[in-house]
């Protein structure tokens, strides 16, 4: 049977059940965004152990990569990782439906459409941000990957990452409309990038950065559609901001804060769900089988290294767990003695021969 209508049959035929429209509640109080060259399955593994209650998310991967891509490298995941969501970029809905079948059979807990990037590749390939101005076209590949999905025998729901708009849309019943098509196909949770995405001007930095916050959109949004699951994201760097977010919205999500300074994961779990902070060391240390095993396969250990750099965020000894481990990992034969250096490095005795 050709590939195409194989798809069309998973999007046509009744699901033998039905797919959960949100996921568990609880793990959505807290999550870290996927980011491109960063949130692979090396760095998710780290921030389990940080934080054992959050959301993950997978870097973005384009439909057709999953497809006809190297899924075993696209897909990789740890049985650690879980709650972990697969975010798809694309707009067509075959190949969208396509790609989601295989990412919940690969084990993902969540699939999520990216319609928020806004570089200049990703509209190229007519996705992303872009997909703001096209609600009833988003809103069908929603539908293609619920069907799809919901045939499987652990469906799992289907959400979308979005903007407020592009460019200069600053039309509130504009973003509403998006938002309601596009729960009309059956999405029911929203994760909202807080400010507009602008397409042409600004390189993807800028645009986390330039364009205003305007989280009481994303507020407004929770107050009137209290049906749906509504995450904020964008500029929220610390404890605080987080959980004052929770006032307002389902959950908070943490993007380039929760990278460069990891610990800061580590306190919001402890502070949203319980616990006792533990030290750093003692967190990083737990990461060692995972480590080992990698480099078993052949995996070079400055892959990992590059996600822990920040655990010393703003500490004493940070610089110098940094040298050591950005100085050492490169090297042949590199392995989990560099890590103890680079721990023995932040006692305030140590030096970096230490």
């Amino acid at each position: 049977m050709p590939a195409s209508a194989t798809i069309a049959s998973a999007m046509t035929a009744p699901a033998q059940t039905s797919p959960p429209t949100t996921p568990d509640a609880t793990s959505i109080r807290l999550s870290v965004a996927p980011m491109m060259d960063w949130t692979d399955t090396d760095c998710r593994v780290f921030h389990r152990l940080l934080a054992p209650h959050a959301r993950l998310y997978s870097e973005m991967v384009h439909a057709n990569a999953v497809i006809h891509g190297d899924r075993a490298k696209l897909l990789a995941m740890d049985p650690s990782e879980h709650p972990v969501a697969l975010q798809l970029g694309g707009s067509e809905p075959a190949l969208l439906a396509q790609a989601a079948r295989i990412g919940a059979g690969y084990g993902f807990d969540e699939i999520n459409l990216n319609c928020g990037c806004p570089s200049d590749r990703v509209q190229a390939g007519r996705f992303g941000a872009c997909l703001m101005r096209e609600p009833a076209l988003v809103a069908e590949g929603v539908a293609a990957m619920i069907a799809a999905v919901g045939t499987l025998e652990r469906p799992v729901p289907v959400t979308v990452k979005c903007r407020l708009g592009v460019d200069d849309d600053h039309d509130w019943d504009r973003f509403r409309g998006f938002v309601d098509t596009v729960a009309d196909a059956g999405c029911r949770m929203f994760v909202v990038h807080a400010r507009n995405a602008w397409l042409k001007g600004l390189s993807p930095k800028e645009n986390r950065e330039v364009p205003p916050l305007r989280y009481d959109w994303a507020w407004r949004l929770k107050r009137e559609r209290p049906d749906l699951q509504v995450i904020i994201n964008g500029g929220i760097a610390s404890l605080e901001e987080a959980v004052a977010h929770l006032d307002h919205a389902d959950g908070a999500m943490l993007g380039r804060a929760a990278y460069h300074d990891p610990y800061l994961l580590h306190r919001l779990d402890v502070a949203l769900f319980g616990g006792a902070l533990r030290p750093r060391q003692a967190l990083l240390r737990e990461l060692r089988p995972h480590v080992e095993a990698q480099l078993a396969r052949g995996v070079p250990l400055r892959h990992i290294t590059r996600h822990v750099l920040g655990l010393y965020h703003a500490q004493p000894g940070g610089r110098a767990f940094r040298q050591v481990l950005s100085e050492g990992a490169h090297r042949p034969g590199a392995d989990w003695s560099l890590i103890e250096r680079a721990l023995a490095a932040t006692r305030p005795s140590a030096g970096l021969a230490a």
